[in-house]
């Protein structure tokens, strides 16, 4: 019985053996025979992308079909590089099993773009075209130009660097990937802001346009009277260490840096609103480096409102709400009463946020 298990056993095996040479010697191959033919867009189309029609039709990319033999079914991508660059380096828009139409909406299109390294609100000229393939072989299509304005809604930042940064928990002094952001309010402004901690002694800092490198640094003229330069600089210096509103506009040539305190006033606090006339102050919140967070635990009453102000002072105040803090915003309110801890959180320029949380 054992002995003819195992000629059972090594006749499956020479058929298997058997059917996978036969299988490969009859696996059709399959060959890129004939190009697909890129028939929209036309040559030349120009286009201005907005955020406002992101989720809307940009373009509707049509070809014909790829062939690669009889029954075979090629998948598809429509790529775009820029003008000239023979498509050394293409970013798909978008990609599809079979059919030989693609619609990109605005925002789709305008991603590949800016992933190209296209600089926002400037025309340039891209060229796009349809790569066939099946497995390891393929085929590409013509080459169509177009013509495109891609944009950003990201807001442009900045970064202050300097001698301050390892002691106040940034990273490296000195290193531009330790810089600590500032922001302009959208994309094509120049007013940056931000907070920033320099805990040493002799603070002294630079802004910087990228967190790469020095490269277009930006100092001060020398006469140490907000006034920015890029050439011939000198450190910038605050007095002494604190929390800093930082503020550079690379247009104006200006900067300012103002020391802050912050603290939580209203009339949802023990002592209500502040009047220094009659003794009635502010609640000074703590600031923690690790966090970046400015904290204290108060008593609130529910019902009523609370702020945040900067050195005893309303030049300098924040309200909203739990989406987000602006400077001069409105009062907050207090739902319920009870013991909080109040966290303020300005380390994320112009996006500064609050919380309270029930202890």
């Amino acid at each position: 019985m054992k002995t003819i298990k195992n000629i059972f056993v090594a006749m499956i095996a020479v058929l298997a053996v058997s059917c996978s040479q036969d299988d490969v010697e009859n696996r059709p191959v399959v060959t890129p025979l004939d190009a697909p033919v890129l028939t929209a867009p036309e040559e030349g189309n120009s286009y201005t992308l907005s955020p406002e029609n992101m989720e809307l039709l940009a373009e509707r990319f049509v070809w014909s079909a790829a062939n690669f033999g009889e029954g075979v079914i090629p998948s598809y991508d429509v790529q775009i590089d820029f003008a000239g660059n023979n498509f050394a380096s293409p970013q798909i828009i978008g990609s599809t099993n079979g059919s030989m139409q693609l619609a990109a909406t605005t925002n789709v299109l305008n991603t590949a773009l800016l992933n190209l390294g296209a600089t926002p609100f400037e025309s340039a000229n891209f060229e796009v075209r349809v790569r066939a393939y099946v497995g390891q072989q393929e085929i590409v299509s013509n080459v169509v130009e177009m013509i495109i304005s891609p944009y950003t809604t990201e807001a442009p930042k900045m970064y202050v660097v300097g001698n301050f940064l390892a002691a106040s928990g940034y990273g490296s002094d000195w290193d531009p990937a330790s810089g600590v952001m500032i922001a302009a309010p959208a994309y094509g402004t120049t007013n940056f802001e931000g907070f920033v901690y320099m805990a040493n002694a002799t603070p002294e800092f630079k802004f910087l346009p990228t967190n790469t490198s020095f490269d277009g640094d930006y100092g001060d003229d020398g006469s140490f009277a907000g006034t920015l330069v890029q050439t011939g600089e000198s450190n910038i210096t605050v007095a002494a260490p604190g929390y800093y509103y930082v503020k550079a506009d690379t247009n104006a040539l200006t900067y300012s840096v103002q020391p802050t305190s912050w603290a939580v006033t209203g009339s949802a606090t023990p002592a209500g609103w502040p009047d220094a006339g009659a003794g009635i102050n502010d609640y000074d919140m703590t600031y923690d480096p690790a966090s970046k967070k400015w904290t204290i635990s108060l008593a609130l009453t529910g019902g009523q409102k609370i702020k945040f102000r900067a050195n005893d002072d309303w030049a300098l105040n924040f309200g909203g709400t739990t989406d987000g803090l602006s400077f001069n915003g409105p009062d907050i309110d207090v739902a319920t009463s009870g013991n909080y801890l109040i966290t303020l959180d300005l380390s994320n320029p112009r996006a500064y946020t609050y919380s309270l949380t029930a202890n």
